[in-house]
């Protein structure tokens, strides 16, 4: 298995739901993480727990779906890091309605953050792992980006747009020895699905950040010659 230990890690939307499960997972494993988010305060209450755990912890306050902003904040993260060995892109919003009822402008978010931002990001963090030929890029869709459904269209479209953005980038840089892997989650208790009502958080049926979180662990710790190239977690109970 891959030693984590000691690498660093950068994750967009770090501070609540799956991102600051995921740093809690990797700074359990000795993983150094830099966060991402435009709450400072959750920002700075999540950095504190993960400096608790014994590891070096950083955020940045920044929206991923300005470039200038990104490239400002990455670039801040990479320095206070030192270096980056794992991207995790999961920052996104979810809007839902009818074809016709969602605004334009919720529909443009949607597809400027959830898209644009992934691709911000991964533009500023990708050449520094080409430089060290080596690297983990894990990109956060959904089920949704399998799958439409009724009242979804933004959401579903921004989604399938990142499984398509993702595979082709893994497909890319595989022979930079960067693994590029498409994650696909069904629905998760977290503060967003809350928040819309798409679950009520029941633990004995619904999956939990930390079950996301534990699934990356153990994508990261595949030898150097294996890649998940893409991974869809659903929960057992329908």
């Amino acid at each position: 298995m891959e030693v984590i230990k000691g690498k660093k890690a950068i994750i967009t939307g770090g501070s609540r739901g799956l991102g600051k499960a995921t740093a809690i997972a990797l700074a359990k494993e000795g993983v150094d993480v830099a966060i991402t988010g435009r709450n400072e305060n959750t920002l700075k209450e999540t950095v504190t727990e993960l400096k608790a755990l014994g590891v070096n912890a950083f955020y940045a306050v920044f929206d991923v779906s300005n470039y200038q902003d990104v490239q400002k904040g990455i670039n801040k993260l990479i320095t206070d890091l030192g270096t980056v060995d794992i991207l995790v892109n999961n920052a996104g919003i979810a809007a839902f309605g009818t074809f016709n009822d969602m605004t334009v402008e919720d529909w443009t978010q949607i597809i400027q953050v959830n898209v644009m931002g992934m691709y911000y990001v991964t533009k500023e963090v990708l050449p520094n792992l080409i430089e060290k030929n080596e690297g983990d890029i894990l990109n956060v869709s959904s089920t949704a980006g399998l799958t439409g459904n009724a009242q979804t269209s933004a959401y579903s479209a921004s989604k399938f747009a990142v499984i398509g953005m993702s595979e082709s980038l893994m497909k890319e840089v595989r022979k930079n020895n960067i693994r590029v892997c498409t994650l696909t989650p069904s629905t998760i208790a977290t503060d967003m699905a809350l928040d819309l009502g798409i679950t009520d958080g029941n633990e004995e049926k619904v999956l939990q950040p930390e079950d996301f979180a534990e699934l990356i662990v153990a994508s990261l710790k595949l030898p150097r010659r294996a890649m998940l190239k893409g991974a869809s977690l659903w929960s057992t109970n329908p």
